[in-house]
């Protein structure tokens, strides 16, 4: 199918006949004849265009132009009406209505307008992606620290990205794996093409092999309206990054072992081999040696994943490079929130050089994130770093050398309090897995969620890869 389009208008005569020629020239139609009915079907159906009448009764086509703009919805609208009304039409501009159209519509001149408004936004969306890219080269993604063991992976990592084979990297749960694999595909020879990045954890088993190598028409329930391309098709000429590659199932382990063998693969459902040129980098927080003796992944695969390795250290091995890091993101949490804190004492500096960090730079940029919205003071203290003696194992009488920094307060706190800035912490390191922040805090999964609702807790991941972004 086409385009999607959705038809707002009361004129059922002229709703019908729009829907029948748009039909007609390829776009999939949608149309609508109340205001009221149509947010819903542009939350549902998620067209590319609107073409919106402005009086529809209770509810105007201005009201639906101003609820969707308030609410940050920047589906491009086209408003119609049957009166040469330029207030209006001013009106819906300065709303962001892309054009004003009158009654009776001269359907070539729609179709022509409709066109030069679905241009525009694949521009935006080419620009977008573009700034995202050149934010991920130059931005975002500059590697921040000066540690020696740090220098060493990426050294090692420029001098792999040349070699154009695959690359296994290895380290905990937000040390930056996913950074190192970026630096690895924009200094090779395919730093032109896409750099596509899939966590195999966060999909569930039985859909991986679509995901993966996408899916022909009716393969399955669901896939009935179209074909979809896979994650190595899209990787076309660039690289794959395979986070969390020992979450896969030993039927996608096999199949993804042809892939790296012999660059083809078959969509689900197809019957058709499809060719891909795609370098391909996995990375792990597992043991995949240990894995492999429990017989839960593939040796072979193992070994063909396992030509070069890179190491990622943790940030506890990296001490030197906490405040570094720390003064990096503090810049950006200022400017995001406005914010003009100008750095942190060197009792803060030691506390966080004390903490293990057990979820690495991810943890590391939620606290100062969480410092730079919440506090007011002009630089960050001990005090301020408070919430890190929530997490198991790290002891808050030891934060200093030479003071005894306790992180409950003279005026008390109450055990509620203290329980739910926990489940948050460790919901955080654990990036949402409500299963490992269970075995983290010592509790079954199911008390975790009764804890959770008795706290009105809810957590939701973030879903940049910004975590790897600093080192």
């Amino acid at each position: 199918m086409g385009s999607k389009l959705l038809i707002v208008d009361d004129d059922e005569l002229l709703n019908n006949s729009l829907n029948a020629v748009l039909t007609r020239s390829g776009y999939e139609v949608v149309s609508v004849l109340k205001g009221e009915e149509a947010y819903q079907q542009i939350v549902d159906f998620q067209p590319d265009v609107v073409l919106l009448d402005l009086y529809l009764g209770s509810m105007t086509g201005l009201d639906i132009l101003q609820k969707l703009r308030t609410e940050n919805n920047d589906t491009p609208v086209i408003l119609i009406t049957a009166f040469s009304d330029v207030n209006s039409a001013v009106r819906a501009i300065k709303l962001g209505a892309e054009d004003f159209v009158l009654k009776p519509l001269d359907l070539e001149q729609l179709e022509i307008l409709i066109n030069k408004t679905l241009n525009h936004k694949n521009l935006e969306r080419r620009y977008e992606l573009l700034k995202d890219e050149m934010q991920q080269k130059f931005g975002p993604y500059a590697i921040v620290g000066k540690s020696e063991i740090l220098r060493k992976v990426v050294h090692t990592a420029e001098r792999l990205a040349h070699a154009d084979t695959t690359v296994l990297i290895v380290g905990e749960s937000g040390s930056g794996k996913e950074l190192i694999a970026r630096l690895v595909h924009e200094k090779s020879d395919r730093a032109d093409g896409p750099f596509i990045s899939i966590n195999c954890g966060a999909i569930p088993k039985d859909l991986a092999e679509s995901e993966l190598f996408g899916y022909e028409k009716g393969a399955f329930t669901g896939a009935m309206d179209k074909m979809r391309q896979g994650k190595f098709e899209l990787a076309n000429r660039g690289t794959i990054l395979l986070d969390e590659i020992g979450e896969l199932s030993h039927e996608t382990q096999v199949k993804l072992l042809r892939v790296l063998e012999t660059k083809r693969f078959y969509r689900l459902g197809g019957s058709k081999e499809i060719s891909v040129d795609v370098r391909i980098i996995a990375a792990t927080n597992k043991n995949l040696k240990t894995a492999v003796e429990k017989g839960t992944f593939r040796e072979d695969l193992f070994y063909r994943l396992n030509v070069a390795q890179l190491h990622v250290p943790s940030l506890r091995d990296r001490v030197e490079d906490i405040a570094l890091l720390a003064n990096t993101f503090l810049d950006e949490f200022n400017k995001k929130f406005g914010k003009s804190i100008r750095g942190f004492t060197p009792d803060a500096i030691k506390v966080m050089e004390k903490y293990s960090w057990p979820g690495n730079v991810r943890e590391l940029k939620n606290a100062i994130e969480r410092i730079a919205l919440l506090e007011t003071d002009t630089v960050v203290k001990p005090e301020h770093l408070g919430f890190l003696s929530y997490h198991p194992g790290f002891n808050s009488t030891k934060m200093l050398d030479d003071k005894n920094v306790v992180s409950v307060p003279s005026q008390g706190i109450k055990m509620d309090q203290i329980m739910r800035e926990a489940i948050l912490q460790t919901l955080a390191l654990t990036d949402g897995n409500q299963i490992q922040a269970a075995k983290i805090l010592g509790l079954t999964r199911s008390r975790l969620r009764y804890r959770m609702q008795q706290l009105k807790i809810k957590y939701e991941p973030k879903k940049d890869s910004s975590e790897g972004s600093r080192g």
